[in-house]
Parts: structure tokens; sequence; C-alpha cells
């Protein structure tokens, strides 16, 4: 079973040119459809909790900052097994490293919908963050090995648009299991849905090109940008690519505190204005999710255009189109926060507009770290600025839980839009980084 998460050694190459066209075809279809299907299912694993929580808080007497403790526990755990994961997953081959870390989120949803105790309810949530971040670092890798640079920025995108889809379908999902049959089986089926996914994973993603005995990405699509980038990848230890590529490089650390904010606000919106709509608008736990829903089908045009307007407006320059969709974030949450007055519809409205422009800064910077580290380490980086991006997750939960018990919702909304501002602030110096694409 170890055996299985080492990557696999590199073949000599000795297909043909039609046999390595054919290959690479195939190949990066059916990796892109296990990666989409995997991911999305990690987001039901993630975010079952939340959409059952006001119900869970009817039945078992939780306070609002309980709910809050126990979701910054978990973005603490994530982001730092993001990161230790990004460096595991470096070395290890995706499709177990990816699939297995599905199959145990599944299994520790179920335990917990059979648990009614606080204690035991953290452990089992702590131990979902450690398993969830096995997910995103191998999927980074197999499209940072798979895809290239040239082409990069819609193929990332379109694989990133699966958060939007899970995130679309969890709250459905789980908000009308919780409503006809309890909160305790919103958390069972997607855990039994987790597993069967997990499997699926195991069965059709693969390794690197390399070790099926296929050329580079950037030998095969004769891309510049990945060649030179390759070229300047030369083998070394990990260590030391941590230190030179990651740890050391400024480009790296920039991306990563705008990710703090970047985070703040994603996950900020996308934890609590359920509970703003029951609360402040009257609307069932359904209706809430529904229009909450939005955000993710909104998220999922919306990292499209951010992938693709990078890579063709922007010759894969990452940062003006982060700074473009930052703005429009702001202006989307004050639009809801200023008008309190809307019908369902408006507020739809308002709810997809934040989701466009909020999904294209999660993954316009994890991309730009991945294409501004050591080849060899895609899932290192990504899992650095991750780390990061889940501090600010975390700040989300019970700091912000505090700021909507002591301010009310005016100053939910105004933390989301300084957040916002402030990141888009951050990245400005990173218009004049001309090589790499950060």
């Amino acid at each position: 079973m170890i055996n299985w998460f080492k990557s696999l050694p590199d073949q000599p190459v000795t297909k043909t040119k039609e046999e390595i066209n054919q290959a690479y075809r195939y190949w990066r279809i059916h990796i892109l459809i296990a990666l989409y299907v995997g991911y999305s299912i990690y987001y039901f694993t993630r975010n079952s909790f939340k959409y059952v929580m006001p119900e869970m808080l009817k039945d078992l007497g939780w306070a609002v900052t309980d709910v809050g403790m126990l979701s910054t526990a978990f973005y603490f755990v994530y982001g730092t097994s993001r990161f230790v994961s990004g460096i595991m997953s470096d070395k290890a081959n995706p499709r177990y490293f990816m699939g297995v870390g599905l199959i145990l989120t599944g299994i520790i949803n179920i335990f917990f919908g059979l648990s009614s105790s606080l204690v035991v309810f953290t452990c089992l949530w702590i131990l979902n963050a450690f398993f969830q971040g096995w997910g995103w670092p191998p999927a980074s890798k197999s499209l940072t090995v798979w895809y290239s640079r040239n082409e990069r920025g819609f193929w990332w995108a379109l694989c990133n648009t699966s958060h939007n889809v899970g995130g679309a379908l969890i709250p459905l999902l789980a908000g009308g299991l919780t409503v006809h049959y309890g909160w305790r089986y919103g958390m069972f089926v997607p855990g039994v849905i987790a597993i069967v996914a997990g499997l699926f994973v195991c069965w059709r993603l693969r390794d690197r090109p390399a070790s099926m005995g296929l050329p580079t990405v950037g030998e095969w699509r004769n891309d510049s940008l990945e060649l030179e980038q390759e070229r300047e990848s030369k083998k070394m230890p990990m260590m030391q690519i941590l230190v030179r590529y990651i740890i050391t490089n400024k480009y790296i650390w920039l991306l990563s505190i705008s990710y703090v904010l970047v985070y703040i606000v994603r996950i900020g919106l996308n934890d609590w204005t359920n509970l703003y709509l029951v609360r402040e608008y009257g609307y069932d736990l359904v209706k809430a999710n529904s229009a909450l829903s939005w955000l993710e089908v909104g998220g999922f045009f919306g990292t499209i255009v951010a992938g693709w307007g990078s890579d063709i407006l922007f010759k894969g320059n990452r940062t003006p189109m982060n700074i473009i969709f930052m703005v429009g974030i702001g202006v989307a949450a004050a639009l809801l926060w200023i008008f309190p007055g809307f019908g369902y519809g408006l507020i739809a409205v308002c709810f997809f507009a934040i989701g466009f422009f909020i999904f294209g800064p999660q993954m316009l910077i994890g991309m730009a770290a991945a294409e501004s580290a050591h080849k060899d380490a895609a899932g290192a980086a990504t899992g650095f600025v991750g780390l990061f991006g889940y501090m600010g997750a975390a700040l989300s939960g019970y700091p912000l839980a505090l700021v909507i018990e002591g301010t009310g919702w005016n100053g939910f909304f105004i933390t989301m839009i300084v957040s916002t501002l402030l990141s888009a602030i951050l990245l400005l110096p990173l218009l004049k980084k001309k090589k790499m694409s950060a």
C-alpha cells in the first residue's frame, strides 16, 4: 500500500509521434475528469457541516461561537495540511494520494453524523481537515505536468470549477436531507458518495507523463514559456527547492499575504451568508441555501473567464485579472449590504456576481504560485500559499463570529469590502513581474 503513494520512475520515450499524440489526448481528458469528479466531491465532505449547521444549532443547543470555534479549528488544520500534503504530493503518485484521502474524508463524515458531543465533533472535524488537505495539491501537480503554460489558465480554471459544482450541489443535497430526514443524514449521504468517488479517482487518475514513457508537456506542445520553466527547474533535493523557490521567493510571499485576505472574503461570505438570510430575511434553510447556490453558479462562469482572460488578454500574466476581480467582489458585496430590501431574485443576482468574481482570485493566485516556483514543486507552492489562505479562512470562523455578534451584519460586510480592497493593493507590485506569471 505504501508503494502506491510513491511517484513512478521515469520511463524512456519509445513511442512514435502519433502514439504520443494519441496518449496525450486520451489521458489529458480522462485525468481532467478524474480530478473534476474527485475535487467536487471533496467539497461534499468539506462543506456538508456548514449546510446542516442551522438545524444542528437548534437540535444540540449550540451557540454561534461554538460553530465558529469548530470552523476556525478546521481551517487552521486544513491550511497546515495543504502545505505538508503539497510537499508530500510532489513525490507521490496523485491517483492514490488524492483517492485515498477522499475515501477517508467520507468515512469521517459518516462518523460525524453518528455523534452528538462537541468534543467528538471537534476531533473528527480536525481529522477531516487533515485529509481534506490531500485533495488539491495532487490536482495542481497533475494540471502542471499535463497542461502547458500557454493553455493552463483555461484548463486550470475548468478544473477549478469543480469547486462550484460541488459547492452548488452540497447545499441543496445537505439542506434537503436535513429538512426531510434530519441533519445527520446530511452528513451520512455525502460520506457514502465520497467513498465511491475516491475509488473512481484511484482507478482513473495517472502519474506524470514521463512515468508513462511520454515526453514532457512543454516538449509535446513546444511551449516556450513551459520549456523555460522546465530548463530552470534543475533536479535538486526537496529542501533546497523549498528554500530557494518558495521560502525565499518574494513573489510567493506577496501572493501568500494577498491570499489571506482573499480567503477571509471567500470563506466569510460562503460560511455566514446563509445564516444572514435566515435571520435577517426570515428564509427557511432550503430557500437560504438555494440563494447561496447562485454564488457557486456565478463562480463556475467567473473562474472560466478569469483563466481564459489571463491566458488570452494578458498573455499568461495572472495579476491584472486578479485585481479586476477583487474590485468586483467588493462592489457585489456592497450591493448586498447597502440594499437590504432586495427580493429573492435580486439577492440571487448578488450572490451570482459575488461568486463570479470571488473564485477568480482564489484560482489565479494558486496557479501563479505554481508557475513562480520550481517545476517539481507545484504542490508545495500551491500548498504554501494555501496555508496562508486558510489562515484567512480560520479568521472567518470564530473571529468573524465575534464581529457579527459585536457589530452585527454591518461589521461583517465592512470587513468583507475592506479585505477585498487591501488584497488588490497588495497585488499591485506584481504587475511589474515579467518572466513569471504572478
